[in-house]
């Protein structure tokens, strides 16, 4: 991948083999989050699941050129999306995120840069994935609009994002979010710019647990802000049974979107949507 191609804003340093821009952006994200999310993703029920469905989905939405994974962080989804055979690109803001990437996961092509910091080529980027990064944005509808300069036109924009304003807990405020999303208001967002071709919510099966445990106790005063070091405790499932249960509870999703079809709750979305402008639908 030419990533020269891409801007004249980065420059390769040949010690890492990590592409930099001039830093200096300010981002909605915790800056120790990258380094605990590392500690768990591999032996997470969480992160496995969502990358299962991510596959899933761009599998039958299959990309013409590379994916672009902005806001990637430690490079988990994009090793995920290689492995299954489709060329992916990080593009992370957080010096961390992006060293883990290239030395730890081994993706060939890391850009350690905002988005703005990379001056990205209007319509230079085929396609773009954007999992759990929408709801760190503040002006959600002018980073779409960003997104949709720099593609080409009928392109795939696949994301993840965190789902229902009812379901805001502490969890929301230690990640630093903006705001969770509906469907509707996704669709909202991304309006003009790009096409809803599919759309399903994902962890179904476990949205009583996590009201339960994560939304009731902010809702009646009781939650209490938790360092990124307890991050295991919202993604990880404490022991190797435990995940594997959770995974067996959780499988029938990936065989839903696999099949074209849409679960109608749960505690994230994931969408697949086309940048207008061309392309057969």
């Amino acid at each position: 991948m030419n990533v020269e191609s891409l801007s004249d804003a980065l420059r390769l340093d040949p010690d890492t083999g990590i592409w930099h821009a001039n830093a200096g952006a300010q981002i909605s994200y915790p800056a120790d989050h990258n380094a605990a999310c590392f500690l768990i993703e591999n032996n997470s029920f969480w992160f496995n699941h969502r990358n299962k469905c991510i596959t899933a989905a761009v599998r039958r939405f299959p990309p013409q050129g590379f994916i672009l994974d902005v806001g990637g962080g430690n490079g988990y989804v994009a090793r995920g999306l290689m492995d299954a055979g489709y060329e992916t690109v990080l593009l992370e803001p957080g010096a961390d995120g992006a060293v883990n990437a290239k030395q730890q996961r081994r993706l060939p092509t890391v850009i350690n840069a905002t988005l703005d910091e990379a001056r990205v080529r209007a319509g230079s980027v085929p396609n773009i994935g954007l999992f759990d990064v929408l709801e760190h944005i503040e002006d959600d509808r002018r980073f779409v609009a960003q997104l949709f300069e720099a593609m080409r036109p009928g392109g795939f924009l696949y994301l993840t994002v965190p789902s229902f304003s009812w379901l805001w807990s502490m969890s929301d405020v230690d990640a630093m979010h903006y705001r969770r999303y509906t469907r509707g208001s996704l669709d909202a967002v991304l309006a003009g710019r790009f096409d809803m071709l599919y759309s399903t919510y994902l962890f179904q099966r476990l949205l009583p647990v996590s009201f339960l445990i994560r939304t009731l106790p902010y809702a009646v005063g009781l939650a209490r802000s938790k360092p990124a070091s307890a991050y295991e405790s919202d993604h990880a499932a404490g022991n190797q049974r435990v995940a594997d249960a959770l995974n067996r509870l959780l499988g029938h999703e990936v065989s839903t979107i696999a099949a074209g079809n849409s679960l109608r709750v749960g505690s994230s979305l994931l969408v697949v949507a086309r940048r207008a402008g061309g392309g057969a639908a």
